[in-house]
């Protein structure tokens, strides 16, 4: 069954009067209604979360990365991370690799899966994933990285889009390069994280640089990294120009957070958090949502790291998440969650 958003929010419709970042931004002849976008993010922005994102006003969200492996297409999670039934267009399907075939192939599949917009991933910092030479460590090369941007764009007949860092280390921050050699190849937009793969997620994110590739390049510019509030995203915007800012690890058990940056940058103000009743509508919902997604094993096992997201800081979560890590089926985690929430109502 589809999310439904629990809490009322204003139209989307837009106005002359809007805040740039809540016009329609159109990438590669595709329109995405706002510029407040999903991170990908592995192992959260599965099928279920990008509805509940999207459900929350977010005009975009990218999906988890599939390596480029045909080999590793049938295995059951590279079968969910490619599920975009009921999804909102358009459907955006992030690749990974290093070998241009292999991802041009990879991009094909997505295409054929329903995709309509294929993001390449040149920014992931995991150590599993530059140990195969692709997300972050790519940028180590250049000749490589361009090599694997045209193969993806000549390979299908749909926009292809960049998410990638500032560079590998830092002090030789590479991405104003980067980035104009993927406009060159034909890349619809870029989306670029204020660090270096050097940085993983430490310290601050630097905006200074996304400026420079804004003024650099004439396709869309994506601000990523640390917007972690409605005051934030209105910050980095100035900061760096941009025409879209994408939320990560903020929107991780606050996914009304695109509700709250829409309203702020609508009317100056900040909404209220969401009490512990309308979070309990949320998480009851967004559950049984994992559970018809993945099924009852899996399910129970995934919506862990959700749950204890969603409940930091409300008192007594320490205890209460030690007790439903031990649920071992969906009714029995579904049940433990409602009391606890219902307890603090």
């Amino acid at each position: 069954m589809p999310i439904n958003n629990p809490v009322s929010s204003q139209s989307s419709a837009q106005t002359a009067n809007d805040h740039p970042l809540l016009q329609p931004l159109v990438i590669g002849g595709l329109t995405i209604e706002n510029r407040l976008m999903v991170a990908p993010m592995a192992g959260v922005t599965d099928n279920p979360f990008r509805r509940l994102c999207k459900s929350f006003g977010a005009g975009h969200a990218v999906s988890e990365m599939i390596i480029a492996d045909t080999a590793l297409y049938a295995r059951k999670k590279s079968l969910y991370r490619a599920n975009f039934d009921n999804e909102i267009a358009p459907i955006s399907a992030q690749i990974a690799g290093a070998e241009p075939d292999k991802l041009a192939e990879a991009a094909r599949y997505q295409i054929d899966n329903g995709a309509q917009i294929i993001d390449i991933n040149m920014g992931c910092p995991a150590k599993k994933v530059c140990r195969r030479l692709a997300g972050s460590a790519l940028l180590q090369d250049e000749d490589l990285v361009a090599r694997l941007l045209d193969a993806a764009v000549n390979s299908v007949n749909a926009p292809v889009t960049l998410k990638t860092r500032l560079g590998y280390e830092n002090g030789r921050e590479n991405i104003l390069r980067v980035a104009k050699r993927a406009e060159q190849a034909g890349i619809a937009a870029i989306a670029i994280h204020g660090r270096t793969r050097e940085d993983m997620y430490t310290g601050e994110a630097r905006y200074e640089l996304i400026r420079e590739v804004k003024e650099s390049i004439s396709i869309p510019v994506i601000a990523n990294g640390d917007i972690d509030s409605a005051q934030k995203a209105q910050r980095v915007y100035e900061l760096t120009g941009c025409d879209a800012v994408m939320i990560g690890r903020a929107a991780q058990g606050q996914p009304w957070i695109f509700r709250d940056i829409e309203h702020f940058l609508r009317s100056g103000e900040v909404l209220a958090a969401p009490s512990v009743s309308e979070i309990k509508e949320i998480v009851l919902a967004h559950l049984q949502e994992l559970y018809e997604f993945y099924g009852e094993y899996s399910g129970c096992r995934i919506a862990r790291k959700h749950i204890a997201w969603y409940t930091t800081g409300i008192p007594n979560s320490n205890a209460f998440r030690q007790a439903m890590y031990g649920e071992e089926s969906t009714a029995g985690q579904f049940r433990v969650v409602e009391d606890f929430l219902h307890a603090h109502e």
